[in-house]
């Protein structure tokens, strides 16, 4: 199986935020970036097929600010290849990101495509169906596992309430991870710095995206702070009673 991770470096949520002076994006001068939660996941499950039944794993990113170093840790982990697609920096829209990977990985040979289901900075969480879209092929999100089946893969996916289901899928597919199997593996500085060294970063171009649809953000604010909580005491019967007045004078 040749699998193709798609992966995106987002804003480290443990920083403190600031909004820029547009009112509509974050401050991202001194932002922090890791890479994305899920993205992560999806590597991580990649990996472990890879290692269970053979195969080839590739981690491709949109161009921007230290990507690299987020694409030589993915071979540091165990990724075969990685590559930079240049043309289009990693903060756009999930449409037009879709459609630069479409235009990339069409022409890689991929048999599964292992997408992140969602990241941090994410407001539709489309990226894997988009990305099914413009290349044609099937999509199945919310995924916990992924192991071989007759003739394609059998895929696990996770329902609300902790129900669980198993599709026995065909390939070629792109997949939302939502969790792999195993915790996503550590590597030390060290052996990432030796995949910079020993590894080729191949580059790639955007091509035509021609896509405009998607949601534009009009205003960023920081939660607006509400009013002073009261405490009643007293007996059930006194609290019961307060309550009770409380609702009448707010009705």
């Amino acid at each position: 199986m040749n699998i193709i991770v798609p992966i995106k470096r987002v804003p480290d949520l443990v920083e403190e935020l600031e909004i820029d002076s547009s009112g509509t994006d974050l401050d991202r001068e001194w932002l922090k970036f890791k890479v994305n939660e899920f993205d992560d996941h999806a590597l991580e499950e990649a990996l472990l097929y890879k290692e269970a039944n053979g195969g080839t794993v590739t981690a491709i990113a949109l161009d921007g600010d230290d990507v690299e170093k987020a694409l030589y840790a993915a071979a540091a982990k165990g990724a075969d290849k990685v590559v930079v697609v240049k043309g289009l920096d990693g903060n756009v829209s999930n449409h037009e990101a879709a459609k630069a990977f479409a235009n990339v990985i069409g022409g890689m040979g991929a048999d599964m495509i292992f997408t992140g289901v969602q990241s941090v900075e994410d407001r539709d969480g489309q990226l894997g169906p988009l990305l099914a879209h413009y290349m044609g092929i099937s999509h199945i999100s919310v995924v916990t596992g992924v192991a071989p089946g007759g003739g394609g893969v059998i895929v696990t996916k996770e329902y609300g309430g902790g129900v669980v289901a198993e599709f026995d899928a065909q390939t070629p597919i792109v997949l939302g991870i939502q969790a792999a199997q195993e915790t996503p593996r550590y590597v030390p500085v060290a052996k990432v710095r030796r995949a910079m060294r020993s590894t080729d970063l191949e580059e790639a171009a955007a091509g035509d995206i021609g896509v405009s649809a998607g949601s534009t953000v009009s205003r960023m604010f920081k939660p607006e702070g509400g009013g002073s909580a009261e405490m009643i005491n007293g007996s059930a019967d006194d609290v019961a009673s307060k309550l009770a007045e409380i609702i009448k004078s707010k009705s």
